[in-house]
C-alpha cells in the first residue's frame, strides 16, 4: 500500500491520503472543487466547481499515473440534488464509455461549503 500525493490537486484537509495504491487498485479520496493554488472552494456555481473537482482528480490520478478511463466506479456528493443535471453534463465531458458505475447522493453538507464532491476507484 503507498500513499499517492501531489501538489497539483489541494493536499488533504485531514488525517488521509489523496489517494492510496494498492498494486491493481487505486483508491481516491473525496475531491472537493478547492482551487490547490489558494485552497479556496471556486466560485461560480455548481458547473464552475463540478469542473474544478474533476480536475483536482485527474491531477490526482495522473499522479498515479492513471486516467479517467481508468476509473471504475465514483460516488458523487451533491448538497442540492437539483443540481443533478448540470453534474451530468459536465461528468460526460470527463468520462466516456463504457462509463464507471456511480452512486450520486444529496447529502445536508459538505467540507469547507462545497456544493459537489467526488471520491473515485481506479485499475490499472
Amino acid at each position: 500500500m503507498k500513499a499517492i500525493a501531489t501538489t497539483k490537486a489541494p493536499a488533504a484537509v485531514g488525517p488521509y491520503s489523496q489517494a492510496i495504491d494498492c498494486g491493481d487498485t487505486v483508491y481516491l479520496s473525496g475531491q472537493i472543487p478547492l482551487d490547490p493554488e489558494t485552497g479556496l472552494i471556486v466560485e461560480g456555481g455548481i458547473e464552475a466547481q463540478a469542473h474544478r473537482m474533476f480536475k483536482n482528480i485527474a491531477a490526482v490520478l495522473s499522479e498515479a499515473g492513471l486516467g479517467f478511463g481508468d476509473v471504475v466506479k465514483t460516488t458523487v456528493f451533491l448538497t442540492d440534488i437539483g443540481s443533478f443535471s448540470a453534474l451530468n453534463a459536465i461528468y460526460g465531458e470527463y468520462f466516456t464509455e463504457p462509463y464507471p458505475a456511480r452512486s450520486c447522493v444529496e447529502v445536508s453538507n459538505l467540507p469547507k461549503g462545497a456544493l459537489v464532491e467526488c471520491e473515485c476507484i481506479a485499475r490499472r
